[in-house]
């Protein structure tokens, strides 16, 4: 019935508990997840879980505040992307959080790597057809600019994608939809500081919907500020249906047929 487009089960503190956390998932109805990949020197890791779980599935990318890692070519995009299970590219796009210019930090001009890396990413998903998984923070401006200066226009042919973990305004938020992009919400959503992002989950359309749980971090409410994990994401549907006028069930078989819309490979893996 769920579905989790957004999780880290190769980190350790996931890794670790894999067994329980999937017989949690079958008890919670969540009946598939994506395993995000942010590093080349991860890839194997994360799409050996895919291949070895019916219910897991994969993406190849670097995430775009990793440094010192190894820098993704287009052709190890593209050659992750053509493995089996592997269903979209990213975790990629762009975080200035921790620029800070007015305390002498690093400047817009500093970033310049991670615009790149952007761009790589951009192309490696025109070329095979497969979604972009967007992570964007303090840097929705620059995003939105790059993913239309890469032919991203929402237009037949794009790659499209989604904006995973959602926690920008609705005026982004109508910027990555109309260039053809779904919006994912994460457990963000039930906290208490969150009533600004409800109001952007009200807005976004039933077709561009997805929950997530980017576990191990933001489990929601009632579990906020434990280790979180895929068996959570009803939580997460359960808000929106409250904000909806919806149940938790009806938005978790709305976000799994979304998923199954965007991330098209899907079916023939």
């Amino acid at each position: 019935m769920y579905t989790d487009s957004h999780c880290h089960l190769n980190f350790p503190e996931l890794m670790s508990q894999l067994d329980s956390i999937q017989l949690a998932m079958v008890t919670a109805q969540v009946t598939r997840a994506l395993v995000i990949c942010t590093t080349l020197e991860k890839f194997d890791e994360v799409h050996s879980l895919a291949t070895a779980h019916d219910n897991l599935w994969a993406t190849v990318g670097v995430h775009p505040d990793n440094e010192g890692v190894r820098e993704p070519s287009l052709q190890d995009l593209l050659d992750g992307a053509a493995r089996v299970k592997v269903l979209a590219i990213g975790e990629t796009g762009l975080d200035y959080y921790q620029m800070d210019e007015r305390k002498g930090g690093r400047t817009v001009a500093d970033m310049a790597w991670q615009r790149e890396r952007f761009r790589t990413h951009i192309r490696a998903a025109r070329q095979t057809g497969l979604p972009l998984v967007i992570h964007t923070r303090q840097a929705s401006d620059d995003t939105i600019a790059i993913l239309k200066e890469e032919g991203e226009t929402g237009e037949a042919g794009c790659a499209g994608g989604v904006f995973h973990c959602f926690t920008e305004s609705q005026q982004v938020a109508r910027a990555a939809l109309d260039l053809g992009f779904y919006i994912s919400f994460s457990g963000i959503l039930t906290f208490k500081t969150a009533a600004d992002l409800r109001e952007v989950a009200k807005f976004v359309p039933d077709d561009r919907l997805l929950i997530e749980t980017d576990s191990p971090y933001l489990a929601p409410v009632p579990y906020r500020g434990k280790t979180n994990n895929p068996s959570y994401v009803p939580f997460v549907a359960k808000l929106l249906g409250d904000l909806r006028g919806s149940s938790s069930e009806a938005i978790g078989e709305l976000t799994s047929h979304n998923f199954n819309q965007l991330f098209r490979r899907i079916s023939a893996s």
